[in-house]
């Protein structure tokens, strides 16, 4: 494979070296072979010409266009050199485009394709490999460790074990102390001893409560003992010698290596000081460091062979055991544990490891483990792994499904199998990536770029999220070749998104509705990004739920062949927009999108010239009825803005409790149907912000709050203006959140500004106005639709 069609790894400015060093081989492609498109210098359709002299057969029309091969922003209208970097320019061949269906549209001829060597592989599904590679060390498993402790004050006469490393088995004789707390214990057992018997030979006539005393008596006798460290066999060799003693014998609870030797003979100690650690190594723990990247792809459960420098040729394997919840911040890993087998003793805290995972990868991120396929996992002790339900041998604990730790779930069918493309398909721009697709039944080889969102690597494959279908055609060779080509076409491409510019020219008409739709989507887009700049994950990401909504709502058959492939040009950017932003996990990732939407929703206003304070539906009349509900709100609404630009939150406070109690009293029967889920969805945004103004501490917060309130209190007016001759103003504050900007409602042109008070009153011009005009008919609605 050359260097060229290799996907880029290395950063973007490699990358944009390696497409500036391919334009030259495009451009010969482009003079020798004609690339075809149909746009001009300006991104208006152009018709070919020929011009006598230049050595080329150009058809009857428009001069011939010259360009730079380094810089295909340069257009001449006639040959020279480049004013840029002096290269000579070249003829730029174009066409008509009239059957173009997409502004990354290349078409060349075969023997064109031939040249630039393209291959494809078809997008398909199955379960990639995706090879974890991780190092790390082999250590104690916490969970064997044991602790001789002193569980009685005393002196340490004699310690049988005196260094560490050494294997003691369970019952070992250990420490040698010394303990009066231990001598009067004792003692105590011998009387309790003595008084047993002598209840037991003297009965006291009619009555077995002395008896029973002494039976008790005994019995905390030995329980004291026992608490004290002592075994039965100690126990009752005290009770057969009569005596006591004042040293007693502590023995090993468990077998192990004894790690840590924390006293010396001679050494006074306290009850709970520790004396020896010991370490159970039959089984250890494996901890090994995953990059974040590889995380989507390591399970609790899974299996990971291991080698080591000290048994070279030898593998280990292990089970995942436990996945770091926290990233280690400075190099950037995660911590994966790994429970090991170590029977023979191979494996020794410290050594160093080499491991890897191998994994299948299925759809929606979950794992394909055939050996875990409907079975049972202890969520404690992953060793454990029944066919059926039921409780840990180990610990008790319940024992969970597979499938809810992120396997592939028995009887999965083909739709588990995640859509894949070969990585050298991609031409990676960030999150994103530009694949060309083969156009299938074109009469010469014919290729689209799409922008397609990509998830992580598995292997050779990258999971497709969004943008391809399966058994569509890929190139997988000679992608950077066509994209160099679009490049100097001036037609979007990896390096260059906009190309130049839209084909829909300067002065384009959109039909009525399909405007309207289209300022639906940028309003909608407006949206998303303010929501997107908020703290609130959910509002962010249902917003940019609704811009999907207005992107699929759109119907472009309408409009001429050029708009519609700006459409479709957008469309495909705005789409992913949307569907980053609707499945982002964090703040930071829905912001990542909402920088891409802010760029792409003011591309759509400038190719279209939209603006983004167009409303997106018609003003529509209501019954005089609601007309006089709707009233009740906006003038509550008005009560607590200039309670708020008094610097009086408790006016503003009661107002906003006059407002809820308002909206909560409108009357949905009396909307048009279309007007009942307008009103349904606003309430909602309505509700929401009046609870947290209301529920601000300080006016500070309650302005915070009460910029949503505004924008919604806005979108209400331009749906439903008052009657005339009443007059809303919308007012927009620049400075307001740190120059972020608010808007607010206001009944007249006199600004009072809400989020400043009296601190900067004035601050605010008026940007819109809503009033309904006299000529609008009411409209009404059957009571029994609305309820």
């Amino acid at each position: 494979m050359n260097d060229e069609d290799r996907p880029a790894s290395g950063g973007r400015a490699r990358l944009k070296g390696l497409a500036v060093a391919l334009l030259v081989v495009g451009a010969v492609v482009a003079a020798g072979i004609g690339l075809y498109w149909g746009l001009g210098a300006a991104g208006r359709p152009a018709t070919a010409t020929t011009q006598a002299g230049d050595g080329h057969d150009h058809s009857a029309g428009a001069p011939t266009i010259w360009t730079c091969s380094m810089h295909p922003e340069i257009r001449k209208l006639k040959p020279g050199l480049c004013p840029k970097c002096g290269m000579k320019l070249i003829p730029l061949k174009i066409s008509s485009g009239e059957n173009m269906t997409s502004m990354r549209e290349l078409t060349v001829s075969n023997a064109a394709a031939a040249l630039m060597d393209i291959e494809t592989s078809a997008v398909r599904r199955l379960y990639p490999k995706a090879e974890v590679r991780m190092v790390g060390k082999v250590d104690y498993d916490e969970t064997r460790l044991s602790y001789i402790t002193a569980w009685m004050p005393g002196r340490l006469d004699r310690l049988f074990v005196d260094y560490t490393g050494i294997a003691v088995r369970k019952g070992d004789h250990m420490v040698d102390i010394y303990s009066p707390a231990l001598y009067g214990a004792q003692e105590e057992l011998l009387q309790a001893v003595k008084s047993a018997k002598e209840s037991a030979a003297a009965p006291v006539q009619g009555s077995t409560v002395f008896g029973d005393s002494s039976k008790e008596n005994l019995a905390a006798a030995r329980r004291k003992l026992h608490l004290l460290g002592l075994t039965d066999e100690q126990i009752a060799r005290v009770e057969k010698l009569g005596k006591a003693e004042d040293h007693v014998i502590i023995y090993a609870p468990a077998s192990g290596i004894v790690i840590n030797k924390n006293a010396q003979e001679g050494m006074y100690v306290e009850t709970g000081n520790r004396i020896y650690t010991l370490a159970d190594l039959s089984k250890v723990w494996v901890k090994l460091d995953a990059y974040e990247s590889d995380l989507a792809w390591l399970r609790y459960g899974q299996k990971v062979e291991f080698t080591t420098v000290s048994y070279p040729g030898e593998a280990f394997t292990g089970t995942i055991a436990f996945i770091d919840p926290i990233v280690n911040p400075m190099t950037r890993t995660v911590q994966v544990r790994v429970n090991v087998p170590n029977d023979l003793g191979k494996l020794k805290p410290e050594m160093f490891v080499k491991a890897v995972v191998l994994s299948r990868v299925a759809a929606g991120g979950r794992v394909m483990e055939p050996d875990l396929v409907g079975k049972w996992i202890c969520p404690m002790h992953p060793e454990v792994v029944k066919d059926a339900a039921g409780k840990c041998d180990i610990c008790g604990m319940d024992l969970v499904t597979a499938e809810s730790l992120g396997y592939v779930p028995a009887g999965a069918d083909e739709k588990e199998k995640p859509l894949v493309i070969p990585v050298s398909a991609a031409l990676i721009t960030g999150t994103r990536a530009i694949v060309y697709v083969k156009t299938p039944g074109a009469k010469k080889p014919t290729f689209e770029g799409r922008e397609v969102v990509l998830g992580p690597r598995a292997g050779d494959w990258y999971i497709v999220r969004r943008g391809l279908d399966e058994g569509e055609q890929v190139v997988t060779r000679g992608n950077f070749k066509i994209d160099s080509a679009l490049q100097i076409e001036a037609k979007p491409s990896m390096m260059t998104p906009d190309g130049g510019g839209s084909p829909a020219g300067e002065a384009v008409k959109l039909p009525v509705m399909l405007a309207e739709q289209f300022n639906r989507v940028l309003q909608a887009a407006k949206g998303a990004q303010e929501a997107s700049a908020s703290e609130d994950l959910p509002t962010g990401k249902a917003a940019l739920a609704r811009l999907g909504a207005a992107l699929a709502a759109v119907d472009a058959n309408s409009a001429d062949q050029h708009v519609k492939m700006a459409w479709k040009e957008l469309a495909m950017r705005l789409g992913n927009d949307a569907f980053e932003g609707a499945s982002a996990t964090t703040l930071s990732e829905l912001r990542n999108t909402a920088k891409s939407l802010a760029a792409n929703a003011a591309t759509l206003a400038t190719w279209f010239g939209l603006s983004a304070t167009k409303a997106p539906a018609a003003a529509e009349a209501i019954p005089a009825e609601l007309s006089k509900q709707f009233d009740a709100v906006f003038e509550s609404y008005f009560a607590a803005a200039a309670g708020l630009a008094d610097d009086d939150p408790n006016t503003a406070r009661k107002a906003l409790a006059d407002m809820s109690a308002a909206v909560a009293k409108v009357d949905m029967k009396l909307f048009s149907p279309a007007g009942h889920d307008a009103w349904m969805n606003g309430k909602a945004v309505l509700d929401k912000a009046l609870a947290q103004a209301q529920e601000a501490k300080d006016a500070q917060l309650m302005r915070v709050h009460f910029a949503p309130l505004a924008n919604a209190v806005a979108a209400m007016a331009r749906r439903w203006p008052p009657d005339s001759p009443k007059v809303y103003y919308r007012i927009h504050c620049p400075m307001a959140f740190d120059n972020r900007g608010a808007d607010w409602l206001a009944p007249s042109r006199d600004v009072r500004n809400p989020y400043f008070g009296a601190s900067m009153p004035n601050c605010g011009t008026v940007e819109e106005t809503f009033t309904r005009k006299d000529s609008m008919t009411p409209t009404t609605a059957p009571a029994a639709q609305h309820k």
